[in-house]
């Protein structure tokens, strides 16, 4: 029997996205299901198991097609051996991922970060194009990212490569979950933008933020663009602070790395060129010349399917282009 169908698991805090995927990357389907992240987290991966096994007897996928499993967890993760340090977010500490899958399921199972593999997704079938030296940077409740350097995740010695979030921008500045202070997490994800317009409120309380937040009775960072487009200089500052720290993070990157390519995804992507813009600017203006004229900056394509594709590449790569 043909094995042409892999499995692509995106593990995240409140859902865990599936997929079953053909080795060209094309999705025959993909579904949601919610995270149980009670009694730390020990019954995901059994709900995991339970779901792939239900769909497939759904669509007639006998387990002989199945060529493996790939999953995207959160957290520090030892890629090598499918081995979870510690996923905060879900409770996991010291667990033993791809051993606990491959044996409920029979099948090979590769595990990774979510942000790296979300990184691998968007190289394949995104805005990476198959790229070598790719530098990736999600925007999201957090700031995740990953690293592509000569055709290959980087991991670094314990899982902690790629972490762009926690790249120090302030040492004074906001603390962080991480236990640190001025992460970039806390400048440049959704939280930390409405962060910095609550600064703002507290001591103007005539500013157009104020009026929105009292009439909303909360404020997002989509809010925060969508004022900035219609002129309102506090938020205008607040973007361009933010493009700004991420452009200088990028461009010292960009100097240890020498990527072809930078994406930038996450949900505050979604304000397109109105960030992408301020940040390339940003960019340009810190960068060596010689390493940001061969980058090329751009949005990723992918959106909430980068990590199940992701995790199907991640397969891929140890099965078939191995």
């Amino acid at each position: 029997m043909n094995k042409n169908v892999i499995v692509g698991v995106d593990i995240g805090g409140t859902t865990v996205k599936i997929g079953f995927i053909k080795s060209n990357g094309e999705i025959i389907t993909k579904w949601e299901i919610h995270t149980n992240t009670d009694s730390a987290g020990t019954s995901i991966v059994d709900d995991i198991w339970n779901a792939i096994s239900h769909r497939a007897k759904e669509l007639s996928i006998h387990q002989g097609e199945f060529l493996g499993i790939g999953v995207g967890a959160p957290g520090f993760i030892d890629s090598k051996n499918g081995y979870v340090y510690e996923a905060v977010n879900i409770g996991w500490r010291d667990f033993e991922l791809s051993d606990y899958l491959s044996r409920k399921s029979g099948l090979p199972v590769f595990a990774e970060n979510d942000a790296n593999i979300a990184v691998l997704g968007e190289n394949w079938l995104g805005a990476g194009h198959n790229s070598n030296d790719v530098i990736a940077i999600t925007l999201g409740t957090g700031v995740g990212g990953g690293v592509i350097a000569g055709g290959n995740i980087l991991n670094g010695v314990n899982g902690t490569a790629g972490e762009i979030g926690h790249i120090t921008v302030d040492p004074n500045g906001y603390p962080c979950n991480c236990g640190r202070r001025g992460c970039l997490e806390t400048i440049a994800s959704a939280t930390g933008i409405v962060r910095q317009a609550m600064k703002i409120i507290e001591n103007d309380s005539a500013s157009k933020l104020a009026e929105v937040y009292h009439e909303n009775g909360t404020l997002s960072a989509k809010d925060i663009f969508a004022l900035a487009e219609l002129g309102d200089q506090d938020s205008m500052k607040i973007i361009e602070h933010i493009a700004d720290v991420i452009g200088l993070v990028i461009a010292n990157m960009t100097a240890t790395l020498n990527p072809s390519k930078i994406l930038i995804g996450g949900g505050v992507s979604k304000a397109g060129d109105q960030l992408l813009s301020p940040i390339r600017n940003a960019f340009n203006k810190y960068a060596l010349p010689r390493a940001s004229e061969a980058c090329e900056l751009s949005l990723a394509e992918l959106g909430n399917d980068a990590g199940i594709i992701g995790a199907a590449y991640l397969v891929k790569q140890q099965l078939i282009n191995a």
